[in-house]
């Protein structure tokens, strides 16, 4: 099944879900033989660069994954349109990515706990049909429901249009802004800090 035309009752139709055991073989369809792109299986942001590469080769991120899966870890949410996954945002707490953590652009900016949107992947028959605001009302939906305060997450403005889907992983500003998220902190013009505070509501 393939969605190619823009259809609001279409994205009305899709229903969200934690990753986890019992839908683990879901996330594996999605990601594809690519791991998504280019063996990561969203592991790029959780691991040291050495460690990173060196999974990209047998499978090693995608059994780095899975293992944090099957430890009950919070690892993101899958998106399902007639049961079928199309899309996929990583979402835990931000000390579970090394790499946000060591970032001297996005560094903390204060000591509140916080939970982080790195990076997106839909399914590329569904892109560009308003499916990554749908995920992050769905991810907000799910912060409620759980008592997560602060969602987190480190977008980018394009300097140019239109830009590539390769590039569109770590979402694009404009659909955390509709989703009614606000920039917190903005040392990098082009990558934003972004938050949306669920205890406000």
């Amino acid at each position: 099944m393939t969605k190619t035309n823009y259809d609001r009752d279409f994205l009305s139709q899709i229903t969200f879900e934690p990753l986890s055991k019992s839908n683990w073989f879901k996330f594996v369809q999605l990601f594809g033989e690519k791991g998504a792109c280019g063996n990561c299986w969203c592991m790029y942001y959780r691991l040291k660069k050495d460690d990173f590469l060196e999974g990209k080769a047998d499978e090693g991120n995608k059994e780095a994954m899975k293992k944090l899966v099957f430890e009950n870890k919070p690892t993101g949410i899958l998106g399902f349109y007639e049961e079928q996954p199309i899309a996929w945002c990583a979402f835990a707490p931000r000390e579970d990515f090394m790499k946000l953590e060591n970032s001297r652009v996005h560094k903390r900016i204060d000591n509140k706990s916080v939970w982080s949107i790195p990076c997106f992947f839909i399914d590329k028959n569904f892109r560009r049909q308003g499916i990554s605001v749908e995920i992050l009302k769905g991810v907000i939906e799910y912060a409620k429901n759980n008592n997560i305060q602060i969602i987190e997450a480190y977008p980018t403005i394009p300097t140019k249009e239109p830009l590539p889907d390769s590039f569109a992983w770590i979402g694009l500003y404009k659909s955390f802004e509709r989703a009614g998220f606000e920039i917190v902190d903005n040392k990098s013009k082009n990558r934003p800090m972004v938050r949306y505070y669920t205890d406000k509501e």
